[in-house]
């Protein structure tokens, strides 16, 4: 099962559009997709606008794949359940949010293990086409450190 999602602030038709796209010349995949605050209704995949935490949490667990905006939440989630992440950031040019900041996270994270990035909508096919050659990434931990927290312990005991 492929994950779509693009958080809960915005739509992004732009994402949406391609995957439902792919969707139509597969219907043999199944695909499941939160899109936001949209009037845009995908025909060839099953979706919500809005989903709950333990809803999203079980579709990131079931999936074999995430495709998402570069938000963080999303991006974090599919490192922690170590799946591959492709992630298509959202443009300020094209009026999909109020700054370039995925843009920006989207060029950080390019070479990370785990997550892969197209810059264009077109090339959302091509990816899911070599879906099963995504590498899932090394994991993280929903706690920090505890040499990082010791460092920061002795730090503020010492002020």
């Amino acid at each position: 099962m492929i994950f779509v999602t693009v958080g809960t602030q915005l739509s992004f038709d732009r994402l949406i559009n391609a995957v439902d796209g792919w969707a139509a010349i597969h219907p043999d995949v199944e695909i499941v997709a939160q899109i936001g605050p949209t009037e845009n209704q995908p025909k060839h995949l099953r979706y919500s606008s809005f989903l709950s935490p333990d809803k999203v949490d079980e579709y990131f667990m079931r999936a074999s794949l995430i495709v998402s905006h570069a938000g963080m939440g999303s991006i974090l989630t599919a490192l922690k359940y170590r799946k591959p992440i492709l992630i298509l950031p959202r443009r300020f040019s094209l009026s999909e949010h109020r700054n370039d900041h995925q843009m920006a996270t989207a060029k950080w994270l390019c070479n990370k293990p785990g997550i892969t990035v197209v810059w264009t909508e077109s090339e959302i096919g091509e990816r899911l086409d070599s879906r099963e050659a995504l590498p899932a990434g090394e994991g993280i931990c929903d706690d920090a450190n505890p040499e990082l927290i010791a460092r920061l312990q002795s730090y503020f005991a010492s002020i």
